[in-house]
């Protein structure tokens, strides 16, 4: 599916995977965010880290009538507040999208599907 629009000199049509990747390359960029996951956890439950050419498998985009959804799957760093960096990541895919492709996006849905501890 894609997202048309339309303007005095002609129509664009912008694929879901081109929401998808700017979306999961705005969430990457905020602090607290390991990587994307992919929505389906492997049998034993460790979330992958997607590349940046995969952020497709790990966000979702849903068109309902005039209205547009993302659902995205992420990973965090321990120690931080998943609460804080849910909501920054919702502001930041919400800004992003709207400031790059003119798209008004109504709710930004974050799972999170893992905490990664690192090694110091």
């Amino acid at each position: 599916m894609s997202i048309e629009m339309k303007n005095q000199f002609g129509s664009i049509d912008i694929s879901n995977d081109v929401i998808a990747t700017i979306a999961g390359g705005a969430a990457v960029e905020c602090y607290g965010i390991v990587g994307m996951s992919s929505k389906k956890q492997l049998k034993d439950g460790i979330a992958e880290i997607l590349k940046k050419e995969n952020f497709t498998k790990g966000v979702v985009v849903r068109q309902e009538n005039d209205s547009l959804h993302i659902d995205m799957y992420i990973v965090v760093t321990y120690g931080t507040k998943i609460s804080e960096i849910a909501h920054n990541v919702q502001t930041k895919v919400k800004y992003t999208l709207d400031k790059t492709l003119g798209l008004a996006v109504d709710t930004v849905n974050i799972y999170v599907q893992g905490v990664r501890v690192t090694n110091v």
